[in-house]
């Protein structure tokens, strides 16, 4: 049972690391993107699609034409007013792996309980009921 306790802990904890990494590369990647211009450019080229005649149906055209307005302002806007991605990435990247550091502390407190409990329900009756002191 203990090992299926660690089993579980090692299959949650390598989940973990890979989302905090995965994270991280992607934060760098979008920040990069943002202070290039290459989002602004995204943005500009999905801002100017038409409205599929399929979404009509359900949306007003005006109304997505307007939200796609929005966004494109946002995004230029953040090009404009965002600061410089490597000084950004200097303190997001050890924001999430203290993060990161936090999740595996609330992983390893219950693997670490857990492991004492099955060891203490493991043991005879016998044993659990007499006090450390009868034991010679």
């Amino acid at each position: 049972m203990k090992t299926i306790v660690w089993g579980v802990f090692a299959f949650l904890t390598v989940c973990w690391t890979a989302l905090v990494a995965l994270s991280v590369q992607l934060t760098e990647w979008l920040l990069g993107a943002a202070g290039s211009g290459q989002a602004t450019a995204a943005a500009s080229a999905v801002g100017e699609w038409p409205v599929p005649a399929w979404a009509a149906l359900w949306v007003d055209p005006a109304w997505l034409q307007a939200l796609q307005a929005m966004w494109l302002d946002l995004v230029q806007w953040l090009g404009q007013v965002a600061p410089s991605s490597d000084g950004l990435m200097a303190w997001i990247t050890p924001l999430l792996w203290t993060g990161w550091g936090l999740g595996m502390l609330c992983l390893l407190v219950p693997a670490i309980g857990l492991h004492w409990l099955v060891g203490r329900l493991n043991k005879p009756a016998a044993l659990r009921s007499v006090p450390a002191q009868g034991r010679a």
